[in-house]
Parts: C-alpha cells; structure tokens; sequence
C-alpha cells in the first residue's frame, strides 16, 4: 500500500489534523481510518517457543534477502533533546491515538509523567529520573502514531533500528525484542539508579559532574583520543568498570560518545574535563572547542557502574507485561535487526542483547562506528529519525553526507519530530522507493 497520497489535496493533510475547522481531505481520512496495528506490548508471537528463540542464531544482515528499494534506518535520540512541551502537538493532531498512550505511560512510570512534559519547568524535565523516560516515551508515541495513522511498518519499510545510548531501548522496542511497558521501565529505573550514583559520588567525594561536547577538526581527531587516553591514564572502550576501579569518581575522566569524525563527548568530573582541554590545548598546539551539555550526571562512565547491576538485575527477571508476566524480557529474533551502541555492529544473540544493554551504562557510545557500519558496509541509504530534537540527524547527516532527499546515493536523512514533518519524510520515503545505487566497480 502506498503510504503517500501524491497531488495537492494530500498537502492539507496535517493542516487538517491540527486545525479541527478545517476540512479533512477524503483521501487522507481514508488512508488515516485504515485498521490500526495491534499495540506493541502484543506484537510478540504468544506460540513461539522461549528456548527454541534463544538458540536461534541471528541472520546475517548481509544475508537477509535483497530487496529492491534502497535500505533504510530508524534512529532514535538521546538524552538532552528533551523540551517541555514535546508531547502537545502530538495531543492536538492526533488525540485519539496519542491521549490513551500517554495514559498508558503514566501508568506504566507510577506518576503523572506527562504534566511534567507538558508544564516543566525545564529544571524538573531536565532530571535524569524524568528526562530518559520522557524523550523514550515520546519516541514510542511518534512511532505509534506513524503505524496506526499512517500505516508504517516497520517490518516493511527498515532494515536495520539504532538509538543513541537511551535512544537504543526504543530501538530496541521498535524492532520486536522489548515490549514497550518493559523497556520503559528499565529505562525509568536506569535513570533512577544513573541519578542516585551520581550523588553518591557527589556526597563522598565533592566535585560536580556532568558532560562535555569536545568539537575537533577531523584530521585531529585520533590525536585527540590518543591524549586523552593517555592523560587520564587507561582506555575507554570495554571493561571500563575494570580499567577504572583503581581510580577515585574525582578522578575519573572517559571517553563517553564518539559522535562523529569531529566531536566526541568526555564525562566526568568538570574540573578534571577542564584541565584535561589544558592539556590537549597545551601539548597538542589545538584548539577544540568544549561545550558544556545539558546533563546533570557523567554517563558511560565508571561512575555509572551501579546502574550496570540494576540492568543486569532487570534482563534477568521476567517481563511485566500483562500475558507475558515471568517469560523472558528479551524476545529472540526480533523483527529487523538492530545495531548494539558498544560494538557498532547488530546484536548477535538474546544473551548479547541483556549483556550490551547492561553494559551500555558505562561503556563509550560508538554512534560514529555504528553509522560508518551501517553506511559502508551495509549500504544503508534512507536514514529516518523518530522522537524528540534534530541532533541525531545532524549527526547521521555528519557522516553520510545528506541532508533531505539526495539521489546521487540514493536516498535520504530526514526526522519526524513534529506532526508537520511526516508528510514531507513519507513523500520523500516514496520518492526514493525505487532508487537502485549502482554497484561500484
């Protein structure tokens, strides 16, 4: 079925669905009346046979069948696009479908999550026990949005699902290995504990910490890790927790996010960030540019090492989703393959899944990594962003080089963060639908 309805009426689309005096176009109403998707916490197969999905390898995302439309990705952000307010267009453009879930939000955190969205202030949203579940849940709400009234299958239309850090759980969930109800609440508690090692830190041994944004020119870049790696002393992929336990919070500086070829992410104590950027001004002869980030703990980094227990804790419990209750949280296979943040590669297994989530706490975000994998390697050409703010995109945009609709590779980089984006990204997701990049010799 054709997602979008080519010719102008169609263009009155989401005037119509914002505006209750206007008037809906026929062929749109049509398209939005089509029967709705069952919800994504009854999506798993009831039938299907627990220990049987854990011994199933997973396909090859090379080997999976070729189809003939250019490949496509889901991405989803992370922490620090939060805005309160993000949830209110989606109320007004679409209350049938959006108000029940964020009822079932709500329910699902214990509290009235949404009245913080919608009112702030921006110092409450901004907490981490808020934020993550907040700009997960929005994420979710986009997407359900796009299957029920638009028709979106992701099945049908992706290749491969990615989040940024917090982001991955709803890649996760959008692909078929978590229920919605069970991803955000390992999400809020995720948060819970993130937040409560930060003032643990904080109370025993002084110092404010948080997240800086390192921009460099990409020439620079190794360089710059290398120096970094060298000043605070050990590495920051794999094992942190073991490579930094020697070392006080106060102490510890990681490597949290490599973002792309020009801008990597350090979490940690601030004042020790700060004299790290010395040194590399120093002793490098460069000059990058820091920019404080809008987070009130150091994630990925050994000060997060509690909340790896917590995750660990979770993954091996049973899910809490009415029907499910005591059947294992993680569903193997999922329905489209999606990229791990710390190996940049697909999940391989069900074990995996809750091994690199659990870790993911801690170790360093390979979002750069992931994007040149799923660029080079995978030829991925259609890159589609669902929830909250445009950084993901920029980012994704950094590195595949397009912006919009780009025909010499095929495709295109776009985001939904607003009911008045989704008729330009399916027009241009239909656009693109039969572009084949040539094979290069």
């Amino acid at each position: 079925m054709t997602l979008l309805l080519r010719g102008g009426p169609c263009r009155r689309l989401l005037h119509a669905t914002c505006c209750p005096r206007a008037a809906v176009c026929p062929s749109a109403l049509a398209l939005r009346q089509q029967t709705s998707p069952p919800r994504l916490s009854q999506q798993r197969n009831a039938s299907t046979d627990t220990t049987a999905n854990n011994a199933q390898p997973s396909p090859s995302p090379s080997s999976l069948p070729r189809r003939s439309r250019p490949k496509t990705a889901l991405f989803f952000p992370g922490q620090g696009v939060q805005k309160v307010g993000m949830l209110n267009p989606w109320l007004e453009a679409f209350p049938a479908t959006a108000a029940p879930i964020v009822e079932e939000i709500d329910h699902i955190v214990g509290y009235k999550l949404s009245d913080v969205i919608a009112n702030g202030p921006s110092k409450d949203l901004n907490l981490t026990p808020n934020a993550q579940p907040a700009i997960m849940a929005t994420s979710i709400l986009i997407l359900r949005i796009l299957e029920k009234e638009f028709g979106f299958k992701v099945d049908e239309r992706v290749d491969f699902t990615l989040g940024h850090s917090l982001g991955e759980f709803a890649a996760l969930v959008s692909s078929g290995y978590i229920e919605f109800e069970d991803s955000l609440h390992m999400v809020q508690k995720r948060a819970e504990a993130m937040a409560d090692a930060t003032k643990k830190a904080e109370e025993e041994y002084g110092g404010e910490y948080g997240m800086v944004a390192i921009v460099s020119e990409p020439p620079y870049m190794q360089q710059l890790i290398g120096a970094i790696e060298e000043f605070v002393g050990y590495g920051s992929e794999g094992g942190k927790s073991e490579s930094a336990e020697n070392k006080s919070p106060i102490e510890q500086v990681l490597i949290a996010n490599v973002n792309s070829k020009n801008q990597i992410v350090l979490s940690g104590n601030i004042e020790r960030i700060k004299m790290l950027v010395a040194h590399v001004r120093q002793f490098l002869g460069h000059d990058p540019r820091a920019v404080r980030l809008k987070s009130d703990s150091p994630f990925h980094s050994p000060i997060m090492k509690p909340a790896v227990g917590v995750m660990h804790t979770i993954l091996g419990g049973g899910s809490r989703v009415k029907g499910r209750e005591g059947e294992d949280i993680v569903s193997w296979p999922g329905a489209v393959p999606c990229v791990s943040n710390v190996t940049a590669r697909v999940f391989g297994s069900k074990e995996e899944v809750k091994d690199l989530l659990a870790r993911q706490c801690l170790e360093t975000v390979q979002w750069w990594g992931s994007i040149k994998y799923l660029d080079q390697e995978e030829k991925v050409r259609r890159w589609v962003g669902i929830g909250p703010g445009k950084v993901g995109r920029n980012l994704v945009g950094k590195e595949v080089g397009m912006r919009g609709k780009d025909t010499v590779k095929g495709g295109g980089v776009w985001a939904i963060t607003d009911p008045s984006e989704i008729e330009e990204v399916l027009r241009g997701l239909e656009e693109t639908e039969n572009l084949v990049e040539e094979e290069s010799e």
